[in-house]
């Protein structure tokens, strides 16, 4: 849940762009801050910052962020609001509670309340009380409030709309985490991701402010390989001073503390409009939006939910979103989503601008073109896309006709980095942690613990558009595993006018699964040595273009060292207990045959 820097440290540029319309046009220049102290209801003031035109033509709505990162350094300069700004609108920024500038105690994805408990307190009523403030209050305002933010700030914009104020008319959860033992920055299907869990728990938890970990090391996998196992953690470092990762130790499974937090407990039918918005490349929140989106619009008969998706890391349609990595984009993806999709979105609900609102906006990525779907998945008419591997490494669209498995040992002590080394730390000057997903896969490729599948060059483009699984047909020696699967894009040896992208392995999609909580989250149970079991790993929403004389490749694996903590492969109650004797190596199978077909399935609505 990290800020994304093009928000941080974007620079006060501000451009006017034709428009049909006729508005009075502002500046950030021509905004007058104010500092308030808010009062929740129970008494804790809550710092808030709004900025309000000086000479507005009428009353204007109010577009609120609810933030851990510092409220009073935010400003309205950044090009994530441009639009807004010189449209006319009153913008809010508040610390949540226990962070900076408020009041109360800092809670790490405080728990959503119980309503039947007079006078508690969450995210949803701390934004509420603030909206009737705002309506209230604050001169010059429409009596109309709109919620955004990215990362944290659009997890408290998720809990504020599922639980509305009336004045509250439209949020857009960005890159918003759901549930945090399932998805996203914390845990994936109950792997933990250690290195993303321990700094941030740190840098949020160790100081009232964000305050990152110094590691004085060089390189991040040498560090945690030296940390061993978990337990170390908090009699070396945190000394039980850091309540989130207590917390860890002592949940380590989907129980009620994790259900807790979960927005999906409140996701019924939608009460006000939904814009989620997610990065296809997203290194900390990728899964939420995804969630998110499937869930409220099982039962949203009105219409009321919409998705973005673009070509980004965490955060990058706060920016130009037109490169990535070594890849660009043909055209600055974050500004046309914030121009065609996320100021009408807004406009429409708070300043009563009829204007058509698509359901999907989607880029398609390999083709670099934009898509509108009337729902997502969408609705197809060709058959589901299923890609079957091959004895002898191959990777085929027909079903399997021999027998056989491919195996590979996999040895804790000596784990498969996540991406090249040295591996900074997330929060270091310099660090590659925004754009790792785009790195080039070569550098495992061949690897002894990594197992490889590809097809023949294509000789025609292979689009696959919809939810995508890993079907996997797995065995392990050990009583507890780990299953990486990752989809990727393999670039012809040469490729012209760009011949960095020379025979390129760009990963598409990818997911991991914790084999002990192959029957749910809610209890750890051993896997049977040696028997081949069936796990189906989600690797969410694809929409990619393979194109002609490309390759489709899928790698499997068993540790990705230190995105996900290192699995002992031997069965104990809890792996953050785990002692350095419970650490083996495991000889790992993975089957293709006509009974068991390991396959990647790609399924349109």
């Amino acid at each position: 849940m990290g800020y994304p820097p093009a928000v941080l440290a974007a620079a006060l540029t501000t451009v006017f762009l034709p428009d049909a319309r006729t508005f009075q046009t502002f500046q950030a220049s021509d905004y007058v801050r104010t500092e308030h102290r808010i009062k929740a209801r129970d008494g804790v003031e809550l710092f808030t910052v709004t900025f309000a035109p000086r000479n507005a033509n009428g009353p204007l709505p109010v577009l609120m962020t609810r933030t851990p990162y510092n409220a009073g350094s935010e400003g309205i300069g950044s090009p994530y609001l441009s639009e807004f700004v010189r449209d006319g609108y009153v913008f809010c920024f508040q610390d949540v509670r226990g962070h900076y500038g408020s009041g109360g105690t800092f809670v790490m994805q405080r728990p959503m309340r119980d309503p039947r408990v007079k006078g508690a307190v969450d995210e949803a009523t701390d934004a509420y009380d603030t909206v009737d403030w705002l309506v209230k209050k604050l001169p010059g305002t429409n009596g109309k409030v709109g919620m955004l933010g990215i990362s944290y700030d659009g997890w408290t914009a998720l809990v504020a709309g599922l639980d509305p104020h009336p004045a509250l008319k439209a949020v857009s959860p960005q890159a918003a985490p759901v549930d945090m033992w399932e998805n996203d920055d914390f845990h994936r299907n109950g792997a933990f991701r250690l290195s993303y869990g321990f700094e941030y728990a740190f840098s949020m938890e160790s100081q009232r402010g964000f305050t990152p970990f110094d590691f004085k090391a060089a390189d991040m996998y040498d560090w945690y390989l030296r940390l061993g196992p978990l337990s170390n953690v908090d009699g070396r470092y945190f000394k039980g001073q850091i309540p989130t990762w207590t917390d860890f130790v002592e949940h380590p499974d989907h129980d009620r503390y994790w259900l807790d937090r979960s927005a999906v407990s409140w996701m019924k039918k939608p009460k006000i409009p939904f814009l989620f918005v997610g990065g296809w490349w997203d290194q900390e929140d990728p899964i939420g939006p995804y969630t998110a989106y499937h869930t409220l619009s099982k039962n949203d008969p009105d219409g009321l939910v919409r998705l973005a998706l673009g070509p980004w890391n965490h955060g990058g349609w706060a920016g130009k979103g037109d490169v990535l990595g070594p890849f660009s984009f043909g055209s600055d993806t974050g500004a046309t989503f914030r121009a065609d999709v996320q100021k009408p979105f807004f406009d429409h609900y708070l300043k009563e601008q009829v204007t058509k609102l698509d359901r999907c906006t989607v880029f398609r990525t390999g083709a670099n073109a934009w898509q509108k779907y009337d729902q997502w998945p969408p609705k197809k008419k060709d058959r589901n896309a299923t890609l079957y591997l091959q004895s002898g490494g191959l990777a085929l669209f027909d079903p399997p006709k021999t027998g056989g498995y491919d195996e590979f040992v996999s040895d804790p002590a000596k784990p498969v980095p996540y991406r090249t080394r040295p591996i900074e730390p997330h929060y270091a000057n310099g660090s590659r942690w925004w754009s790792w997903m785009v790195e080039d896969q070569r550098f495992v490729d061949g690897r002894p613990d990594v197992l490889t599948w590809l097809t023949e060059p294509l000789k025609d483009p292979v689009t696959l558009t919809g939810d995508a699984f890993a079907r996997l047909f797995a065995s392990t020696s050990g009583t507890d595993s780990d299953w990486i699967v990752k989809l990727i894009d393999v670039y012809p040896d040469t490729v012209k006018g760009q011949p960095k992208l020379g025979g390129y392995q760009l990963m598409v999609r990818s997911e991991v699964v914790r084999a002990r909580y192959r029957n749910g989250g809610a209890k750890a149970v051993p896997v049977p040595a040696g028997k081949p079991l069936k796990y189906d790993v989600d690797l969410h929403w694809i929409d990619h273009t393979f194109a002609r004389g490309h390759r489709i490749m899928v790698q499997v694996q068993s540790t990705w060292f230190p995105l996900i903590d290192r699995n002992p492969q031997t069965f104990v109650p809890n792996i953050f207990k785990a002692k350095p004797t419970d650490f083996h190596k495991a000889t790992q199978r993975v089957f293709q045959s006509k009974a068991m077909p390991s396959r990647i399935e790609v399924a349109s609505g």
